[in-house]
């Protein structure tokens, strides 16, 4: 059952390779004929031998000068002919095989682009990273040698059957019965060796993701004084991985110590049973010289179909943790009839919206109703835990709602393209995140084909082209990883100037200035007001201070939107907001 289930597992797996195989169909041809001429190049070794030697015995002076050196200069030109296939075998399969690893991780790349938020909620970068990676890099190898390696065996077993037949037919079925038990021998071995390389990459993940977790929060590390604890999470990932590679090294030493022993097995069966049957004269000692020799090439096929077994499971874990993201569908897509959002006044409407986040089963927003006019500004407050911050993620689509629906100028947001949908909605977090490059490529994140011109008006309106000037290298600055060379009024005002240069009709501000010292918060305000300015605006305020302009103000508690209305009605009210405001206003 188990073997079935492998089998299958298996053929699964290969059909999802295949196609990247088969783009490469005239390279794959050019392999085989490299393949199958390096075979037969390497069984006429024997024969000539073979044939050599019979000659020797039966009458010596047949072996003239002429006749001996026909046969070197044959040989010669064989191993020519060898060592040409043998040349292209090596450098351009192994080209294929990396154009395909390229083409597989470009795929799968990709593919992450379009996963939903979900997905990276539950998932560690430092996987991902290795699946990108390491991951792959055992599937060249597979995909150079998978086609090739099915080839030369067929061959060279056919090949090598025929040969021993046409001498003895008796003596080559004996031979041919011993090599099913290697395969039988190595099978434990080789599902072992299968079930550690899987266990290894995703060991290796795992110690991606805690040296990423580490360098990121290097600072925190450091402030706390905890390098001996981030040194004591390495080393234990570290052990774990020495442990599993242990394992992997005891199975494949196991596998290559069987196929020695049956190797020497082998010749000593070839050379026992040789010496018998030419004892009794059923084959000469020219054929014992052919069976000698080509048993030598048949094992050494053995050899690599075993060995290739190993690499075979290597390929199979990479393709198999490939296929375990690649198969991974966004909870995110375009509905089948989904069109294009062209023109936009900016109407919001929210009608009876509930939303749980996958895998619980406590509701984040529950019936919340309201409507934003296109140009009309409306703040979201409230405590921590509220859903304020997943209610403005529901309006790109960045969580699909679990119930109800979310309108723009009357119509469902899943009637329309995601790509559509998101390039009339910006978004200013409050954790800005920094691109590493410059200051010019992370402003023209926000329309790549933008002008110098453009960015330079775009960091204008965001009040920020004043301090880009006064750095180093002006626009050409480098931020550093995630903008650590800039403070954090400095990232806001960039990503603002990336807003301002995409120009989206709708505006989502998620608590954009709570992290920034009162100078930047003021700067940053002045520019979120003119960002503001025309668009329907939705904002998420700590501070309410910030928000009192706002044409609508939601008090969003865990019951759902407790009040709403202008700042004046609900200072008046007297309620949740007036009580926030006497607090955080002071």
């Amino acid at each position: 059952m188990k073997f079935k289930e492998n089998t299958q597992k298996n053929m699964r797996l290969l059909n999802r390779f295949m196609p990247y195989l088969l783009r490469h169909k005239k390279e794959i041809v050019l392999d085989w004929v490299c393949a199958s001429l390096t075979t037969v190049c390497e069984l006429a070794l024997p024969l000539i031998v073979g044939q050599i030697t019979d000659e020797a015995v039966n009458d010596v002076s047949t072996l003239t000068v002429q006749r001996i050196l026909g046969v070197a200069v044959f040989y010669i030109m064989l191993r020519i002919v060898d060592a040409v296939a043998n040349y292209y075998m090596t450098c351009g399969g192994h080209v294929m095989g990396s154009r395909i690893e390229t083409e597989m991780r470009n795929d799968l790349f990709g593919h992450l682009q379009g996963l939903s938020f979900s997905f990276f909620d539950n998932t560690k970068v430092g996987q991902l990273m290795s699946r990108l990676t390491s991951d792959l890099f055992d599937v060249t190898e597979f995909a150079h040698h998978f086609p090739e390696e099915i080839l030369i065996a067929i061959i060279k077993i056919i090949g090598c059957f025929v040969i021993f037949a046409r001498m003895n037919i008796w003596f080559t079925l004996i031979i041919f019965a011993m090599f099913p038990l290697v395969l039988i021998m190595t099978k434990r071995n080789r599902q072992k060796m299968r079930e550690t390389f899987k266990d290894s990459r995703h060991q290796i993940g795992e110690i991606n993701a805690i040296t990423e977790d580490s360098l990121l929060g290097i600072r925190v590390v450091q402030s706390y004084g905890n390098e001996p604890i981030e040194k004591q999470k390495f080393d234990k990932g570290a052990q774990k991985f020495l442990k599993l590679k242990r394992a992997s090294y005891k199975y494949m030493a196991n596998f290559h110590t069987t196929v020695r022993l049956f190797d020497g097995l082998m010749y000593v069966i070839v050379l026992t049973g040789g010496a018998l049957f030419l004892r009794v004269g059923q084959i000469t000692a020219g054929n014992l010289s052919t069976y000698l020799l080509m048993v030598s090439t048949l094992m050494g096929t053995i050899r690599r179909i075993v060995e290739f077994s190993e690499q075979f499971s290597r390929g199979m874990t990479g393709i198999e943790r490939f296929d375990e993201v690649i198969s991974e569908l966004s909870e995110i897509r375009d509905t089948e009839n989904a069109k294009e959002l062209e023109t936009v006044k900016g109407e919001i409407a929210f009608n009876d919206v509930t939303f749980a986040y996958s895998g619980t089963d406590s509701n984040v927003l529950t019936n919340i109703s309201f409507t934003a006019k296109a140009g009309e500004s409306v703040a979201v407050v409230g405590p921590s835990g509220g859903g304020k911050t997943t209610l403005c993620n529901l309006i790109p689509r960045f969580y699909e709602v679990s119930d109800g629906e979310i309108l723009i100028d009357g119509e469902n947001i899943k009637d329309f393209t995601l790509k559509s949908l998101r390039s009339h909605i910006g978004v200013v977090q409050q954790d800005v995140y920094m691109f590493s490059g410059t200051v010019k490529e992370n402003i023209a994140y926000g329309k790549p084909e933008a002008t110098d011109e453009d960015i330079i008006r775009a960091a204008k309106n965001a009040g920020a082209h004043e301090f880009i000037t006064q750095l180093p290298d002006g626009y050409d600055t480098y931020v550093g990883e995630r903008g650590v060379k800039l403070s954090g009024g400095q990232k806001q005002r960039i990503s603002i100037a990336r807003v301002f240069l995409k120009d989206p009709e709708i505006l989502i501000l998620d608590e954009a200035t709570s992290a920034l010292d009162n100078e930047s918060e003021r700067l940053v305000q002045q520019s979120l007001e003119r960002l503001a300015k025309g668009r329907t605006t939705v904002t998420i305020a700590h501070r309410l201070t910030t928000i009192r302009n706002a044409s609508h103000i939601l008090v969003l508690t865990e019951d759902g939107i407790a009040e709403q209305g202008s700042h004046n009605e609900l200072i008046e009210k007297g309620g949740i907001y007036a009580d926030m405001y006497a607090l955080y206003s002071v």
